[in-house]
């Protein structure tokens, strides 16, 4: 369907792709991995045809219809849910809207303007049909229902949904246009658990061959039949979801090692025979015939070192008391919303707790109001009477860092007696080196922000660590350093996240925000997905003995009318 040849794309900063080979065929859902700049976004952009690469072809029919949802959902707030699906079809839709038009202008016509706006209606109405209007009118509908949206909603104005579910309204907009290939920039970002997984069951259920760059590790270990990583301009092709490109890439990488080290050895003894017998009058021939045999070997190289990357850990945690928070009779509202009625629970020393629940839930909230940073309506929100210190991670960095500052004072500021070497030294832990360092805070990506306020946190030590969606912005490598940093620190954590596997792996207790309560789970995220599908089915049983029972008494009614009708007659 789609092949990518010799690929390169040279930017004034640099060579981002170097040798870039992979394709498209029928039935492939492609995951494009690598870390932060190494070129995933820039390879979608050249497929689509956003971008010209600097060497190299896509080779592709001209007929090849390709579909690209950006990081950005392009919706319009003032525009109701299906007037938004019918911009899909630009022709049709103008014809549609003169259509709506024309009837009310005929209102207050005069009879001239009357006959020319009848020929008009006569004309658009048979455009209409030419177009296929009712069949794409039919279309929309259909698609309504799959995304999710109840009839009601097309009514309703795209400003009334979620940012999950304007997600979907950009994906039905794509999908309308029937794409030969669908392309995926980071499509579950910002979306909450609940709508990831949709997004995962809805996207397995398409035929449409897509390509998808996401950070997301659980998202594309589930969709995903290939694995193309991107590392140092060069492109690599992996069978299998991103657990089996681990794993692969492990073995290639062990293999080549071995292959590697077998001929350095090898090189090394014939060199070593050459540097013995170069000037022997009886045997430099013998040495320079295998000299020249050397020039002839084909070297193997080492296996790439690992990816410089993040690398840290937070500092020991004074020990604090048993109980480090406490939430009681907690209730609290915005405006018409409750987001808590009476909610409870208790952090215990050592707890690693996810806080898990859709967007708008209150999660992020509640860990304000643990920090003491925004009121309640009653009940209570306390820290442990000994010795507990909080350290809180801001999930927007544009908003919790100074923008005025640079990278160098950010961390100078909060440790004024340290000199130059020790804060560079620490920021290099971070990937901020040589002039980075002096760059203004405001011209940071967002994962040089994240990672900024990560090496602030490691200033203070603290024994309650809370952490808004730590790994927003941060590449997969990066992720993992926080996982293995949050996995050996000894102190207390709250997290917000709707990275699964990131949950999956620092959790150690889930605690699910539900109808105004705090549902706590003793157990990690595995724990709670088996107890969810437990409660599921407990559910539908109950369900089932209802409608048994009911149909049951309805049985008994029905008889006990027939005999009373019965010993009437």
């Amino acid at each position: 369907m789609l092949r990518l040849e010799h690929i390169s794309k040279i930017y004034p900063t640099g060579e981002v792709l170097k040798d870039v080979n992979w394709e498209v065929k029928p039935g492939d859902r492609i995951g494009l991995v690598g870390v932060n700049g190494a070129g995933k976004s820039t390879q979608l952009k050249i497929i689509a045809g956003e971008m010209e690469p600097t060497a190299g072809e896509v080779i592709r029919p001209a007929s090849l219809h390709i579909a690209y949802l950006t990081q950005e959902f392009e919706v319009e707030p003032t525009r109701t849910v299906r007037e938004e699906f019918w911009t899909v079809f630009v022709e049709a839709n103008a014809v549609q809207q003169a259509l709506h038009r024309i009837p009310q202008d005929m209102e207050s016509a005069d009879p001239e303007e009357l006959d020319r706006l009848i020929h008009e209606l006569d004309h658009n109405q048979r455009r209409f049909e030419a177009l296929d209007g009712y069949g794409l009118e039919s279309r929309i509908e259909k698609m309504l229902p799959e995304l999710g949206f109840e009839p009601e909603d097309g009514d309703r104005l795209v400003s009334a949904f979620s940012g999950g579910w304007q997600m979907r309204m950009s994906l039905g907009k794509i999908l309308l246009q029937k794409p030969d290939i669908l392309l995926l920039d980071e499509p579950t970002n910002h979306l909450d658990l609940e709508t990831i997984e949709w997004l995962e069951i809805y996207l397995k259920g398409l035929t449409t061959p897509m390509v998808i760059v996401s950070h997301d590790r659980e998202f594309l270990d589930r969709l995903c039949n290939q694995i193309v990583e991107t590392e140092r301009g060069v492109s690599t092709t992996y069978l299998g979801n991103y657990s089996a490109y681990l794993e692969q890439k492990e073995l290639n990488r062990e293999a080549q090692m071995s292959a590697y080290e077998r001929q350095q050895k090898e090189l090394d003894k014939q060199q070593e025979f050459v540097d013995r017998f170069r000037a022997s009058a009886t045997r430099s021939t013998q040495a320079k015939s295998r000299e020249r045999q050397l020039d002839k070997v084909e070297r193997i190289n080492a296996p790439v070192g690992t990816m410089r990357t993040l690398k840290f850990q937070f500092p020991p945690a004074p020990r604090s008391g048993r109980e480090v928070v406490e939430i009681a009779d907690l209730s609290h509202s915005y405006g018409d919303k409750i987001l808590f009625l009476g909610a409870e629970l208790l952090v215990e020393r050592g707890d690693r707790i996810a806080f898990l629940g859709p967007n708008g839930a209150g999660k992020s909230t509640l860990l304000r109001m643990i920090m003491g940073m925004e009121p309640h309506d009653e009940g209570t929100v306390e820290l442990g009477q000994h010795n507990v210190i909080p350290g809180y991670f801001e999930q927007n960095q544009a908003e919790a860092l100074d923008l005025s500052k640079t990278v160098m004072d950010t961390i100078h500021d909060e440790v004024p007696d340290w000199n130059n070497e020790e804060v560079r030294t620490l920021l290099g832990r971070f990937l901020f080196s040589s002039d980075t360092v002096f760059k203004p805070v405001a011209s940071l990506s967002g994962g040089e922000k994240a990672r900024l306020a990560l090496a602030k946190m490691l200033l203070q030590p603290a024994n309650l660590l809370i952490l808004d969606e730590p790994t927003n912005h941060l590449d997969i490598p990066a992720k993992e350093m926080l996982e293995e940093a949050l996995k050996a620190y000894d102190g207390t954590v709250l997290i917000v996240s709707h990275d699964r596997y990131f949950i999956s792996q620092v959790a150690n207790k889930i605690v699910e925000v539900r109808d105004g309560e705090l549902v706590a789970y003793q157990g990690d995220y595995h724990y709670y997905l088996d107890k969810l599908d437990e409660e599921r089915q407990q559910t539908a049983a109950a369900r089932l003995e209802a409608e048994k029972a009911t149909k049951a008494a309805a049985k008994r009614e029905k008889e006990k009318a027939k005999k009373a009708a019965k010993k009437g007659s």
